[in-house]
């Protein structure tokens, strides 16, 4: 059985796609998965299961629509990804650091896609940088370092451009998720 994370496009963003977190894991624990938790309020589910992503992919999308009436995206990611992805981080700490102290927001993100970009959405995504936000693509992650607020940033619209639907997470939020799955993976 192996731990994953469910990270749900735009559950709970702006006031839109309302879901409580008990009864979110109430439609997970009915699909089967075992161990099932939830981290705060964005669609963040954790749970050991030992079905291809594909598979739970698709019985998760279609319990949510089935169950809340929402049509969404559900990016999965096993524990051993959370843990890559928290570990690979393109930018320097330094560079962070200074950049969260200049905005005095939180700038380091990450995009994570149910599948790598085609290298045309790759191209679109380069054009609409205004050069102020970086980003890096690894695979299926996008990392983003805003210079400013994420809510303010040029690239973060832009991501539409990828042709490929992302669910954004702050880099707190991916540390906590990486460190929970950690510890289910390990019994604790």
């Amino acid at each position: 059985m192996a731990i994953h994370a469910a990270l749900l496009r735009g559950i709970n963003v702006g006031g839109k796609n309302k879901i409580k977190m008990a009864e979110l894991k109430a439609a997970f624990e009915a699909l089967g998965p075992g161990r099932v938790q939830t981290y705060i309020q964005s669609g963040n589910v954790l749970f050991e299961s030992d079905r291809t992503e594909a598979e739970l992919r698709e019985r998760i999308e279609r319990q949510i629509a089935d169950t809340f009436g929402i049509t969404l995206t559900a990016v999965l990611r096993t524990a051993e990804e959370l843990e890559t992805i928290v570990g690979r981080c393109p930018f320097p700490a330094e560079e962070v650091a200074a950049a969260e102290a200049a905005s005095q927001a939180e700038c380091l993100y990450v995009a994570m896609l149910p599948e790598a970009p085609a290298p045309s959405g790759v191209a679109k995504l380069a054009g609409a940088n205004n050069g102020v936000d970086e980003y890096r693509i690894v695979g299926r992650d996008v990392y983003l370092l805003f210079r400013d607020s994420v809510r303010h940033a040029k690239l973060a619209a832009n991501l539409p451009k990828l042709g490929v639907p992302a669910t954004v997470r702050n880099w707190n939020t991916m540390g906590k998720l990486a460190e929970m799955a950690a510890a289910m993976r390990s019994g604790t």
